[in-house]
């Protein structure tokens, strides 16, 4: 079956960029970018799918950025869908495939509250993903190591401050991080900037 459009921006935004579980870009990058969301968040799909490509075009593809993907529940109404849908995206991390799997979803993410999110909607996705394993991923789904990456994901946003979705901490890769409140590409691009002229 021949890719979607949806599919090769995706293959395109991410190719030869390293992936590793929920990050995206290189392990050496001076400055990480946390991004906290939800999968079934409008505002972080709106924010993946328009503002997130020239961001990674600019500073994670020149390995100045790095960009790990955090689990916050805002929009997802019902608790267990919550961690079934951002588990199955680290499942697919454990196969340096997560930002596919992130990508794919917000391009095929449905109308908020209307349940669509289903087993059968998650194989669907990860049907998607180039080059993953299905029986792995579907076996690592299960792994409790996954589960209590969420709950812990969620006690960082509560220590931070964060309630919301998207939201973000940027700082050295070696040092502490700040909440960064603003979404817009340019806001992201001035505090990434500043950070690279900090020693």
């Amino acid at each position: 079956m021949a890719p979607t459009e949806g599919q090769e921006e995706t293959s395109a935004l991410l190719a030869d960029i390293p992936q590793s579980a929920n990050a995206l870009g290189s392990a050496t990058a001076p400055v990480t970018l946390l991004y906290f969301g939800d999968l079934q968040c409008p505002f972080c799909r709106d924010f993946t799918l328009e503002v997130l490509p020239s961001i990674t075009k600019r500073w994670v593809r020149t390995d100045d950025l790095r960009i790990e993907y955090h689990a916050l529940e805002t929009a997802t109404r019902e608790p267990e869908v919550f961690v079934t849908q951002q588990v199955a995206a680290l499942a697919a991390g454990k196969q340096d495939r997560a930002w596919h799997f992130i990508e794919t979803f917000y391009r095929e993410q449905g109308e908020e509250g209307s349940g669509y999110v289903t087993d059968r909607f998650l194989q669907g996705i990860a049907s998607e993903v180039p080059d993953l394993n299905l029986s792995q991923w579907n076996r690592e789904r299960t792994d409790p190591q996954l589960a209590d990456e969420i709950t812990a994901d969620a006690r960082a946003a509560e220590n931070a401050g964060i309630n919301g979705t998207p939201s973000f901490l940027i700082g050295r890769s070696a040092g502490a991080s700040t909440t960064f409140a603003s979404v817009d590409g340019a806001s992201l691009d001035t505090a990434t900037e500043a950070l690279l002229t900090t020693q």
